[in-house]
């Protein structure tokens, strides 16, 4: 399997390029900065500099071409404003499906997050609300698309150990932490499901093998 991941030197993304290259796959990561390339070989991954803020869907599309499946993994990250969580968040996945059209790829999975329902409650930090109104516009816009497309929504992220044991279900699910670890496999194991296409599917920590959880989600679509 030949995979692109928008967002290349994220964490979740690095993590995902280590368990693809570990098993003989291609993983190529887009990223913004040469000095990030490094990383990305560290996981077995090639590095692609490419700035998802000024390239062309067409230019976009030169670096997607041959893959079997693209990932969405990029983020404008904390403290970078409402207007570059439009940008990244939202624009920059809509890029990505563009590009994807044109090259031919079908298979695209979003990262998004769980809790998109509590934009603008009182109190809620405007950054963080546009951050959720933007992960929401991507994922409408990708559901109006001729792909074959799928939605994960993990909880909070945490750098703890994965566990392998999770909740993955379709929405809502209760909110809860989740390991990027987790994340990381819960990709990998909807890369090889084309069954996920067209679901939308929270992540947490759970009491479930993955695999498990996975097939039963399946099986509920």
């Amino acid at each position: 399997m030949d995979v692109v991941i928008a967002g290349g030197h994220g964490k979740i993304a690095l993590r995902l390029e280590r368990l693809l290259s570990a098993r003989g796959d291609a993983a190529t990561g887009l990223i913004r900065r040469a000095g990030q390339a490094a990383d990305l070989a560290a996981q077995g991954a090639r590095a692609v500099v490419c700035d998802l803020e000024s390239v062309s869907p067409a230019g976009l599309a030169e670096h997607l071409r041959g893959a079997d499946a693209v990932v969405f993994a990029a983020g404008a990250g904390p403290a970078s404003g409402v207007g570059r969580k439009d940008t990244v968040d939202r624009a920059a996945a809509g890029l990505l499906a563009d590009a994807a059209e044109l090259a031919g790829v079908r298979r695209y999975l979003l990262i998004s997050t769980m809790g998109l329902d509590s934009a603008g409650t009182p109190g809620m930090d405007p950054e963080f609300t546009g951050y959720l109104h933007a992960k929401s516009a991507a994922e409408d816009d990708l559901r109006a698309r001729d792909l074959d497309w799928t939605v994960l929504r993990p909880g909070p992220l945490t750098d703890e150990a994965g566990t392998g044991l999770v909740r993955l279900a379709a929405p809502p699910l209760p909110l809860g932490p989740v390991p990027r670890d987790d994340v990381a496999h819960a990709l990998l194991a909807l890369l090889d499901a084309p069954d996920a296409a067209g679901l939308t599917l929270e992540l947490t920590s759970g009491p479930e093998p993955l695999a498990d959880a996975l097939l039963a989600a399946l099986a509920g679509a």
